[in-house]
């Protein structure tokens, strides 16, 4: 059996095609319409790859990336879009992307890039930090329960560390992540982020905490 492949695409007619030629191709392929829906089918199935459409209904691509490595999962991904700005780009590579493609695109080389990624693929899951769990499309943070609202940049620095859980991150990583490309992000308004971001997770039951790396910069423990 091949590969396992999530095709998160909102286009009808393209979700079928990428559907139907990726299976001819040997991928064993599930489909999902939203992020929200994408984010159910991940709880109830293993995958190898994943195929992100940037520009979805219910929420960002990228937002949905950062969200399913902030629940350990390590599988490639390779978002859609039809914009080829830098900017963009480098926000989908800050995201957790791993590979990029612009509309409108030949399945060769789709399916060229998918069969490179998921190959050098080694492992799909990882460690998650505790029950925590972010959704994308509201920008939210549940724990025990109890769910706090973050705004859009406490989203993406939160799902930054909870990707890779116990490491140190570098203040620079964490505002390529949080801030535009080219933003000048100084030193006190990251950390001040990061106090909101600490305030609400003390908010949550058994969340985990952000601790700081003295002459580094910031782990979720």
């Amino acid at each position: 059996m091949g590969a396992r492949l999530l095709v998160i695409e909102d286009d009808h007619d393209l979700r079928g095609l990428l559907l139907r030629l990726l299976e001819e191709e040997g991928f064993e392929v599930t489909t999902a319409s939203t992020g929200a829906e994408a984010l159910s089918k991940i709880d109830a199935h293993p995958i190898d790859g994943l195929v992100i459409d940037i520009g979805l209904p219910d929420a960002d691509g990228r937002d949905i990336c950062q969200a399913i490595r902030a629940r350990g999962i390590q599988a490639p991904v390779l978002f859609l879009t039809a914009r080829d700005a830098l900017t963009d780009r480098l926000s989908g590579f800050s995201a957790g992307g791993d590979d990029y493609l612009t509309k409108p695109f030949a399945i060769e080389e789709l399916v060229a890039r998918l069969q490179v990624l998921v190959r050098r693929s080694g492992v799909d899951l990882a460690s998650t930090v505790g029950e925590l769990r972010l959704d994308p499309a509201t920008h939210a943070a549940t724990c025990g329960g109890v769910t706090a609202s973050l705004t859009p940049t406490e989203f993406r620095i939160l799902a930054a560390m909870c990707a890779r859980p116990g490491d140190a991150l570098r203040r620079q990583e964490l505002v390529r992540v949080g801030w535009p490309h080219g933003a000048i992000v100084h030193d006190n308004t990251l950390d001040a982020y990061i106090a909101r971001i600490r305030r609400k997770l003390r908010g949550l039951p058994e969340a985990p905490t952000v601790a700081t790396v003295h002459g580094v910069g910031y782990a979720i423990r």
